[in-house]
């Protein structure tokens, strides 16, 4: 049995990742696959990406991989990261795109006219590099995590959340913009965890244990569970 697929759409960092997990839990079976039986089969599911929202729905349809991923979300430990947080929600600016509507809220760019920094200085879009995520609520993915500890971010576009209790995580770029969510068995960030160092891998970790419950005894990569 695979402990964790990551799922391959052709869009993403994939080999990092699978490195990051193998790194993380070495005596964990973790396969990149675009299979949809693999991805039913496989205990945990990983959906990273990069690149643009039209792009990655098309290639999840021409793969068949919309229903393993919306089934994967309904009933096992899911990790999004980056444009596979993204898409998640039910619509984004990025070509006037409909998400997967797995969770409410659209994606919207950072807009011209807010970025600018404390000091009048004016901010990049896209926001590329290390920045802190202020931790909204516990939950088992953040064990071990400082508050406000830095993650590695590469984005022009942001989610806004549809309902208050999914966000997870917020960061400063200049404005608060949700740069995590959970809600059940979902957990998904903006940033990129395989290139945070050591919180990422914290997170990779814990996401390797937990079972997908809010109050579960998985608090840290170092427990073992039953």
């Amino acid at each position: 049995m695979i402990d964790v697929a990551i799922v391959d759409y052709g869009m993403g960092n994939l080999r990092s990742v699978s490195k990051a997990l193998e790194h993380v839990a070495p005596g964990v079976t973790v396969a990149v696959t675009s299979d949809p039986d693999v991805i039913a089969k496989a205990g945990r599911v990983v959906f990273p990406g990069v690149g643009a929202m039209p792009d990655c729905i098309r290639e999840l349809d021409a793969r068949g991989l919309r229903e393993a991923l919306l089934e994967a979300a309904r009933t096992k430990p899911f990790l999004g990261i980056c444009l596979g947080m993204q898409a998640l929600f039910e619509h984004s600016e990025e070509g006037n795109a409909a998400g997967l509507g797995i969770l409410p809220g659209r994606v919207l760019r950072f807009p011209a006219e807010a970025m600018v920094g404390a000091k009048g200085e004016k901010l990049k879009v896209p926001h590329i590099g290390w920045n802190e995520v202020h931790q909204a609520h516990p939950h088992p993915l953040w064990a071990g995590i400082a508050d406000a500890s830095r993650f590695y971010f590469v984005h022009s576009y942001y989610v806004e959340a549809g309902s208050p209790e999914l966000v997870a995580g917020f960061t400063l770029y200049p404005f608060p913009f949700t740069s995590a969510v959970a809600r059940d068995n979902i957990f998904a960030v903006q940033f990129h965890p395989e290139k945070s160092q050591a919180a990422g891998l914290a997170l990779l970790g814990n996401f390797v244990l937990w079972d997908g419950a809010l109050d579960s005894s998985c608090q840290t990569a170092a427990s073992s569970c039953a």
